[in-house]
């Protein structure tokens, strides 16, 4: 709801609001407010409520000299670590991104970058590389949300993330950091677009 902006940037809520909207317990709810609260998509403010945080491209270019680091040392890993099975999904997942691009599918890719996501965080076999790489995903996939009609390539932007699935897949770790170095330059020159751009 945070991601895809059924909650707008900087609205209030209570958690009363939210167990009645999702129809479920206090206890998950309250649960994922701290986790979103940890990621810097939500504050919690003691006896007033919930409020999304704003969209911040200072911000997020400060989040992403944490993610170059992290996706570089992922990608790395993973193409070292993958397992067989693992290489066929990174392969599977450079077509379907291909396919996308031309077709300007951009619902099918958002969909393909978090599979590749999950994807390398699970084939780096580091858990703690994955923890701290997805209290970012939010933030990115929230600023890619709102920002990618007015400043994305989008057919750039799946060619760069096909090519590192496909050098995490062919197992040199060396190719990998190298393609996600060029897909976070893209992801960089993108958030630094978004200040002169108009909002669609």
């Amino acid at each position: 709801m945070i991601v895809t902006l059924k909650l707008d940037p900087g609205s209030t809520l209570s958690e009363s609001e939210l167990v009645s909207r999702l129809k479920i317990g206090r206890t998950p709810v309250r649960e994922a407010l701290h986790r979103l609260a940890r990621e810097g998509l939500v504050l919690i403010l003691p006896r007033k409520g919930i409020l999304v945080t704003e969209i911040n491209p200072a911000k997020q270019l400060l989040a992403l000299e944490v993610r170059r680091e992290l996706e570089r040392l992922m990608s790395r890993t993973a193409a070292i670590r993958a397992t067989d099975p693992e290489r066929k999904q990174f392969r599977r997942i450079a077509k379907a991104m291909k396919q996308a691009s031309s077709k300007s599918d951009d619902l099918k890719f958002m969909r393909y970058d978090g599979e590749l996501n999950q994807l390398v965080a699970s084939a780096s076999h580091n858990e703690y590389a994955a923890r701290a790489m997805q209290a970012l995903q939010g933030l990115s996939r929230r600023f890619w949300y709102v920002h990618y009609k007015s400043a994305a390539d989008l057919p750039l932007c799946a060619r760069l993330h096909g090519d590192l699935a496909m050098q995490i897949a062919e197992g040199s770790a060396a190719s990998a950091a190298e393609a996600s170095d060029r897909l976070l330059d893209y992801v960089e020159d993108f958030t630094k677009l978004t200040l002169t751009a108009p909002r669609i």
